[in-house]
């Protein structure tokens, strides 16, 4: 489990192609690799990901085909900045929702607006999910917790303060670019509970 707090900027070293996985090794902020412990899961840019080697700012990592077939991990480059955040402990501070890192769907930026202090972001709603998406509920973004702004039945909003600009890869993302999406497991429980008793 996460709390959607990215701890910092990864950056992707390489990326290898096997039969059905594709193997890659990230490199992370300085210690962000202490004590992690083969076998730990790591957020990546939203997807729980299984480290595979233990105490090291580099860290590898197997990605399934269904994985890269739900996510963005699929069009990953060498270079490219991702997301991290390491898994939360009993003496973790939760600041902003608990989430699996099981991605539901991606989302295109339909539009991207930057002011002095804030950039707010238009984001597609894919098929399927708008009941999940809420004004003013929670959803990951590629692994960042975030609040939902304005809704319609084919996008949502979200605003984005100087500290989450800061410390995550939302500042360098780009119309038309594709995000990954994790609805609030909470809301979609709700959600179908109510469904499923009214439907009765």
């Amino acid at each position: 489990m996460f709390s959607g707090i990215v701890a910092g900027l990864g950056s992707i070293k390489s990326i290898k192609e096997n039969d059905d996985i594709v193997s890659i090794s990230v490199i992370a902020p300085k210690n962000f690799g202490k004590n992690l412990k083969k076998g730990a899961s790591v957020s990546v840019d939203g997807v729980c990901l299984t480290a595979k080697n233990s105490k090291s700012d580099t860290i590898k990592f197997d990605v399934i085909g269904e994985t890269l077939a739900r996510s963005t991990l699929g069009n990953l480059t060498k270079g490219q900045k991702v997301n991290l955040e390491r898994s939360i402990t009993a003496n973790t501070e939760i600041g902003g929702h608990l989430m699996s890192g099981h991605i539901h769907n991606v989302a295109k930026i339909l539009s991207v607006n930057t002011s002095e202090n804030s950039t707010d972001m238009k984001i597609s709603i894919p098929k399927g999910i708008g009941k999940y998406i809420l004004e003013k509920g929670y959803i990951g973004i590629n692994g960042c917790s975030l609040t939902v702004g304005k809704v319609s039945k084919s996008n949502f909003n979200i605003h984005l303060i100087p500290e989450t600009l800061k410390v995550t890869n939302l500042s360098l993302l780009e119309k038309k670019q594709f995000v990954n999406i994790e609805l609030d497991q909470n809301t979609v429980s709700i959600v179908d509970t109510v469904e499923r008793i009214l439907s009765r």
